[in-house]
């Protein structure tokens, strides 16, 4: 497509994953007299978003993230009516498992969050818990907590269901139309700049994940976040093992989550070392991208003696599957939104440290409120863009102390 040199929008988003469409759906809906565009290199939803393990989880070691993720939930019949189309959403539950002090402790923090936002859940018994998951043995654990209500779905029909909705209102998108720059004069960004000419905006979203942070920093913003690598496999399908309508089933002690993808089971463990790549090494298509050679088995490996008291046929279960992408990891483990300090005209939603799919719902409509001068019902105050300062993105510290911050989740 041919961009005429002084085509103009109210809002341009960067990244048409589902926190750049979700962002766009809230702002043209609140807004629909205002023009938006959104701007992705490749095909829409084509990066990590449809990768996701896509757990709608609203059980979080960060309680402001919960009233993001009920917002997701609260905005799928809104999207359905208007797009008439069925978003395939599971609500099975969620089986927490803690097996030692500390989960114990981090999960009685995260239950307590849950009820003070009238979120219902149980203390479940073993017996009740293996009812529930026959795969899944418990006798070591402390505590075993179910939340009825949580929620898994399909990452990219969820997208897309946020694209073709914010379409049926007017939003723009263009395809496979590669941002260069941020047009930025002093210290106002007022558009972009993309290989077929520039595109201005009084206000632009950076919601590119990964490949946010060459694009700020080159124009002299630090996203203190890495790319950190994200895995899990798919196993054989086993019909009288893994049920379609099985809970999800998180233990942190042991590193290790799942969830029913039919009759299959989608499982992850979490690495004591998370693997990253350096912005500046990313590649145009996530799927250009090799991770490792060995489709993380030696990850399976080193968490195998964890995972076997809870799944003791683990060894025995044969994988169909292995998928790995892109999540952006900061070092305290906490989203990236809102408008940049002593930057005019910029916002990001960035950041989504695996939970970019259960939040999309409240960060986009957060971030789109934001961008329209309007106040902001969410508590975005740990959540600024510049919280650690002029930081070094590309630095090896730097993306080490992210990737540690994935291995030490504490939810799902």
């Amino acid at each position: 497509m041919t961009i005429e040199k002084k085509e103009k929008a109210d809002l341009i988003i960067v990244g048409a994953g589902i926190l750049g469409a979700s962002t766009a759906y809230y702002y043209k809906r609140d807004n629909p007299d205002r023009e938006v565009l959104v701007v992705e290199k490749n095909e829409l939803c084509s990066g990590n978003t449809s990768l996701a393990a896509a757990l709608m989880s609203r059980a979080r070691a960060d309680r402001n993230a919960i009233p993001l993720s009920t917002e997701t939930y609260e905005i799928i019949p809104e999207l359905e009516k208007l797009t008439t189309d069925k978003i395939p959403v599971r609500y099975n539950g969620a089986i927490h498992i803690a097996s030692d002090e500390v989960s114990e402790k981090n999960l009685s923090s995260i239950l307590s969050g849950l009820t003070d936002y009238g979120i219902e859940w149980e203390y479940i018994t073993e017996h009740q818990a293996r009812s529930l998951v026959r795969w899944l043995e418990c006798t070591n654990s402390s505590r075993i907590a179910f939340i009825s209500g949580e929620a898994i779905t399909d990452p990219y029909l969820l997208c897309m269901a946020f694209i073709n909705a914010s379409k049926k209102l007017g939003v723009k998108y263009l395809r496979n139309v590669e941002v260069i720059q941020l047009l930025k004069s002093e210290n106002v960004v007022y558009g972009i700049l993309t290989k077929d000419g520039k595109i201005e905006a009084p206000n632009t979203v950076l919601a590119a994940g990964a490949w946010s942070t060459k694009l700020a920093f080159e124009a002299g913003i630090s996203l203190p976040m890495a790319a950190i690598r994200s895995q899990y496999w798919i196993s054989e399908p086993l019909l009288n093992v893994f049920n379609p309508d099985d809970p999800v089933v998180i233990i942190p002690g042991a590193g290790f989550y799942a969830r029913p993808q039919g009759n299959s089971l989608l499982f992850g463990v979490r690495e004591q070392q998370s693997v990253y790549t350096s912005p500046d090494k990313l590649p145009d298509k996530i799927e250009d991208h090799m991770f490792s050679n060995d489709n993380g088995i030696k990850d399976l490996i080193d968490n195998f003696r964890k995972i076997i008291p809870f799944f003791p046929s683990f060894g025995d279960t044969g994988i169909k599957n292995y998928i790995a992408g892109f999540s952006c990891y900061t070092p305290d483990n906490l989203f990236i939104a809102g408008r940049i300090n002593e930057t005019e005209g910029l916002l990001t939603v960035t950041g989504c440290c695996g939970a970019g799919i259960s939040a999309a719902g409240g960060l986009g409509r957060g971030v789109a409120l934001l961008a329209a001068q309007k106040p902001n019902p969410f508590d975005f105050s740990n959540y600024s863009p510049d919280r650690f300062g002029q930081i070094n993105p590309f630095s090896e510290e730097h993306m080490i102390k992210c990737g540690l911050s994935r291995s030490a989740k504490t939810s799902g």
